[in-house]
């Protein structure tokens, strides 16, 4: 087992640090506090459209991405990243693969902040879920890039676990639906920008 992490954590380096960076800010807010108590996570650095809009937070935009609400929230999100982290990296690369990360994440906050102020809502919200939901928007562009298939995973695999991720976000309450919405085509989008698949090999022939 300590083989395996060994082996993960060389051969995709981001993920693991990624996923090192949210567990260990979850122990810290639920060792300090209450990581499913409202004003220690904004302590911590929770998205909250009033802070964010009227006080000029806007470093909530990132920040939030590395919140939890609970051990059940980290575990949905980091599982999430490891299944997609593990393929989508060595495709990408390190530096692409974290800027869709960040910036996918980042662009989901916004689109969720601007939802946020037009219907007034100013709930408090943290979570990796529009990075994560980036990273799902970026592998699903690849997968169509390759035609429909890249390594073991295809298009219908990919979009069957976008369409249950959206579905199960609408279907529970208090779920950031225009964050996981807004990651997606951010990260789609940026997938578009970044990737260049590698050119075929030449087939070498003596004559």
């Amino acid at each position: 087992m300590k083989k395996e992490i060994l082996n993960l954590a060389k051969k995709q380096p981001v993920t693991m640090i990624l996923l090192g960076i949210n567990v260990l800010v979850f122990l810290l807010t639920e060792f300090t506090g209450r990581s499913n108590n409202a004003a220690h996570m904004l302590a911590f650095g929770a998205a909250q459209p009033a802070l964010i809009l009227e006080e000029g937070q806007w470093y909530r935009l990132f920040t939030c991405m590395f919140l939890h609400f609970g051990i059940e929230h980290l575990l949905n999100n980091m599982l999430v990243l490891c299944v997609l982290g593990i393929r989508l990296e060595p495709i990408l690369g390190r530096v692409k693969f974290l800027l869709i990360y960040l910036v996918g994440g980042i662009g989901g906050n916004i689109v969720s902040l601007v939802l946020a102020g037009k219907e007034s809502n100013y709930s408090v919200s943290a979570g990796a879920s529009g990075a994560v939901f980036s990273l799902m928007g970026a592998i699903l562009y690849i997968v169509l890039r390759h035609r429909g298939r890249v390594r073991d995973l295809n298009a219908r695999q990919v979009a069957i676990m976008a369409v249950l991720s959206l579905y199960l976000g609408f279907a529970s309450s208090g779920v950031d639906n225009a964050a996981h919405v807004g990651g997606f085509c951010f990260g789609f989008l940026l997938a578009v920008l970044l990737y260049r698949p590698a050119a075929p090999r030449p087939v070498v022939k003596k004559i």
